[in-house]
């Protein structure tokens, strides 16, 4: 779910950098806030590895494959850090292994950043939850929900941006066909942010809803 260099009209690679800053900034204003904002620095840390390495699990799903995105166990695990640390992430996967771009790193910081805060949204609905079904199901929706709601904006941002040469019908049925084959990845991201806050719920509660 990463847009490469050279896709998308340079408007929108300013808007989404312009965005990716603003929400980045707000993000980072809320850490600041905090009686010990380096307290959540070593889990952040933490959840930056693991979702630059989930970049390079490639599950093959016809006519694409798709990779893990975690957006949803970001923003689940790590709140307001999540942004920053997704951003940070991004960056290292375009360099190092060109997934996406740098001019398009602020679209691609907005498409898994808003899911990833969107999930903590969820997660601190979670927090007043008290039955289990009811808190698996929040949780399930957490994870699930965040990779629905980054397609919806990576479909969206890719037929603003579509170029007038192209056959349109070509590339919205192409788009579409790429949005489909992500339905099976967040049946499967729901399945593993229930799994973790679950465990996390009875171990480690007050690492879910870091503020």
């Amino acid at each position: 779910m990463h847009i490469p260099d050279g896709i998308l009209p340079i408007g929108l690679t300013l808007g989404g950098w312009a965005a990716a800053a603003g929400i980045t900034a707000i993000c980072l204003n809320r850490i600041g806030a905090q009686p010990d904002p380096r307290a959540g620095l070593p889990r952040a840390s933490m959840m930056t590895a693991a979702f630059f390495a989930a970049s390079l699990i490639h599950i093959p799903v016809p006519p694409s494959s798709v990779h893990l995105m975690l957006s949803g166990l970001m923003g689940a695990m790590l709140g307001w850090y999540a942004v920053p640390a997704i951003m940070i992430g991004l960056a290292f996967q375009a360099v190092m292994f060109g997934h996406g771009g740098l001019t398009t790193l602020g679209v691609n910081g907005v498409i898994l950043g808003l899911p990833a805060l969107a999930a903590f949204a969820l997660t601190r609905v979670l927090g007043g939850v008290r039955h289990p079904a009811a808190a698996a199901l929040v949780s399930f929706a957490t994870g699930a929900g965040a990779v629905l709601l980054a397609v919806a904006l990576f479909a969206t941002i890719l037929l603003a941006g579509l170029p007038a040469h192209l056959d349109a019908n070509a590339e919205r049925a192409a788009i579409t066909a790429l949005a489909l084959a992500h339905l099976p990845l967040a049946l499967a991201e729901g399945i593993i942010v229930a799994a973790a806050l679950g465990f996390l719920r009875r171990t480690n509660p007050e690492m879910i809803g870091a503020r």
